[in-house]
């Protein structure tokens, strides 16, 4: 018989961060406030997990209001028609045994579903100082926004692009062991 592990995220102690080149020069970063999983695992094993992760558009921020402004707009996230980016997967794989794994899933974005690959380093498993099991996880990735519809751009006067196309991103994850419960 096994156990059903349902986790989910920390927020106070987990970061949803992306990144992407500004005149071609820099990286600009911004991140989401508002995110949220549902995790099952049986016991503990990381390699049988089913993840459901939401996160709301309307809170990227990049410091930025203008900048984040656009980002909401029909030109990005278009938050006034999508209310949600969400990626689910029930595909990971252990790739040494150093911590390191390959987590396949659907990302979501404007309706568009696309598969992609985020590579995980598994932090561990603990008891906090009041009792509550944590498990810690570095998740990035690469993607071509273009894949999801987020096409606008600007062209430079000295030639290249005002945005780039690879949207590089970066989560650090605390998770939350919330219950368990039987399978028969």
């Amino acid at each position: 018989m096994s156990t059903k592990t349902k986790w989910v995220i920390d927020p106070s102690h987990s970061e949803i961060a992306f990144k992407v080149k500004h005149l071609m020069i820099t990286n600009v970063k911004g991140i989401f406030t508002e995110y949220n999983a549902s995790i099952y695992t049986t016991n503990e094993d990381f390699t049988t997990a089913e993840v459901d992760f939401w996160m709301d558009p309307e809170s990227v921020t990049t410091n930025d209001e203008k900048r984040d402004g656009h980002l909401k707009s029909a030109d990005f996230f278009d938050i006034a028609n999508h209310k949600e980016i969400t990626f689910t997967s029930n595909t990971i794989e252990k790739i040494d045994g150093d911590g390191s794994y390959e987590l396949w899933g659907d990302l979501t974005i404007k309706g568009i579903s696309k598969k992609i690959k985020l590579d995980v380093e598994f932090g561990g498993v603990i008891k906090d100082p009041w009792g509550a099991e944590k498990a810690g996880f570095t998740i990035n990735g690469k993607i071509n926004r273009k894949d999801w519809g987020l096409n606008w751009n600007t062209a430079l006067e000295a030639g290249g692009l005002l945005v780039g196309d690879t949207v590089n991103i970066s989560c650090e994850v605390e998770l939350l062991k919330l219950e368990e419960v039987e399978n028969n």
